[in-house]
């Protein structure tokens, strides 16, 4: 996926989990933070960031700020960018073979996932989760407890149970990642059943992106541990 309208800036403030400000052209803005997550190990005092620029009167502010630099490595931060570069890397045969339907966001009983497709009569559900979080070389998620992820998880299980194939993508909005694995310390209610889901049946996967200012899209799968 491409974004247009991108400026390079310095972080200065968050205030709350949706706004921050940003020096952008010696100005300091105000930019929508497309991810709710903490992203505090990002977001730090004086880091350069990229924010999209909207020329939308609607908006409460004409910027979101979608990456930023950590060190040497540029991460997307963009929460809704996982689901469309999920959907582009299915239909680009990123599960060896193209999907003959596909949809975005499909109910099964209590949960709503992100991804349903077939391949012919085979029925699948995707649900992806975007992973920002990186120590020395190694992805991790969540960065925050997640109930939400915990509950797709046990509706996954019973996908399976029920017939279909599913999976969940973890989609590591950086590159140069060894491996993923889930963040045990910060949530050991997924980790764990993220475990159950695995032995279940349902499919883990990681992929690394390739990350610009202005771009993001699925390069490579890496190794899952759990």
């Amino acid at each position: 996926m491409t974004y247009e309208n991108v400026h390079e800036g310095i972080f200065l403030k968050r205030p709350n989990r949706f706004i921050a400000h940003v020096m952008i052209h010696g100005k300091e803005e105000i930019c929508h933070v497309k991810n709710t997550g903490r992203c505090k190990e990002l977001l730090i005092e004086g880091t350069t960031v990229w924010c999209t620029h909207h020329d939308n009167p609607n908006r409460k502010t004409n910027w979101s700020l979608i990456a930023v630099e950590k060190g040497e490595r540029l991460i997307n931060m963009d929460s809704q960018a996982p689901n469309a570069v999920a959907e582009q890397w299915l239909l680009g045969g990123g599960l060896g073979e193209i999907p003959t339907f596909l949809k975005r966001e499909r109910t099964f009983e209590d949960s709503r996932f992100d991804v349903y497709f077939e391949f012919g009569q085979r029925k699948c559900f995707m649900e992806v989760k975007g992973a920002t979080l990186e120590v020395d070389g190694v992805a991790r998620f969540p960065d925050a407890p997640t109930l939400r992820g915990t509950k797709h998880l046990g509706g996954l299980q019973r996908a399976v149970e029920a017939g279909y194939e599913a999976y969940v993508l973890f989609v590591i909005q950086m590159e140069n990642i060894t491996h993923f694995e889930p963040n045990v310390t910060t949530d050991p209610v997924f980790a764990e059943a993220l475990c159950l889901a695995q032995r279940g049946g349902v499919k883990v996967m990681a992929a690394q992106c390739a990350v610009t200012p202005n771009s993001l899209v699925i390069t490579t799968t890496v190794p899952v541990k759990l």
